[in-house]
């Protein structure tokens, strides 16, 4: 298949959930070019990405490695500044904010989900998942915090501390503790990579849920054509742009192209 330019393929994207031009996206990257180095030594991590995640939509980055299957995730979160382009979150600009601004609405606006769980083991399951509300000096709304922890699965396990939990969940902390901000989007990078294939099930089920029933915008790297199947859109990155997006995919399907990403590169 030949190449699609990155416009095509946020087309695609937006197809998945009905949006169009005139409706808002969660995450809207223009031209977002990366480059790490200068002169001879320069490497193009990102090369003039544009495209549009609708809110509400659950959608998988894949690539073969060095990509910029990370890169794409850094910049979108506002982890790492663009070297060329725009990241929007909600309408906001995020090359117009200094890092103490970027810090309060990455910790306001958005949740993080990581390979490692990056859970305090001091603190107890409740406290893990509130961590971020109090960095923030916020007081948790106890009904919303009942009401995650009841739909992560963790009811009974709130004054447990990590080193009581199993992995898939610790996972499910993390991913409570994403949630109770109520962020505008949850990023997650390679979630179920140090899980067992049934516990990934779970987990990825459960961020399938949070999109389905809750409305959350999820966007997750990952390598796995299994994990890419249980979103609304996979897009796949190669040599730094968006070669393709695929709508209502399968693990077959999602493999299948990932086969020939590198005749497209």
């Amino acid at each position: 298949m030949a190449k699609i330019s990155s416009t095509a393929a946020r087309g695609t994207a937006r197809s998945a959930s009905g949006s169009d031009e005139g409706s808002s996206a969660a995450v809207r990257l223009t031209g977002v070019g990366k480059v790490y180095g200068k002169g001879g030594g320069a490497v193009h991590a990102l090369r003039g990405v544009t495209i549009d995640i609708p809110r509400g939509s659950f959608t998988a980055v894949m690539g073969p490695s060095g990509s910029g299957k990370s890169t794409f995730l850094h910049c979108a979160a506002g982890l790492d500044h663009p070297t060329s382009g725009t990241v929007q979150l909600g309408g906001t600009d995020l090359s117009g904010l200094d890092e103490t601004r970027l810090t309060h609405l990455r910790r306001d606006r958005i949740g993080f989900v990581f390979q490692a769980f990056n859970l305090l083991p001091s603190l107890t399951v409740t406290q893990n998942i509130t961590l971020p509300l109090r960095l923030a000096g916020r007081r948790a709304d106890q009904g919303w915090l009942s009401e995650i922890v009841e739909r992560v699965g963790l009811g009974g396990r709130t004054e447990h501390r990590p080193a009581e939990l199993s992995g898939g969940q610790q996972q499910r902390v993390a991913i409570a503790r994403a949630l109770v901000t109520r962020p505008e989007v949850v990023f997650a990078d390679e979630p179920t990579g140090a899980l067992d294939t049934m516990t990934a099930k779970e987990v990825l089920g459960l961020l399938r849920q949070t999109v389905d029933s809750l409305g959350q915008t999820v966007v997750m790297v990952t390598h796995d054509p299994v994990a890419a199947s249980y979103a609304d859109t996979v897009l796949f990155l190669a040599d730094g742009d968006i070669v393709d997006a695929m709508t209502a995919p399968t693990a077959d399907r999602v493999a299948e192209r990932m086969s020939r990403l590198g005749a497209w590169a």
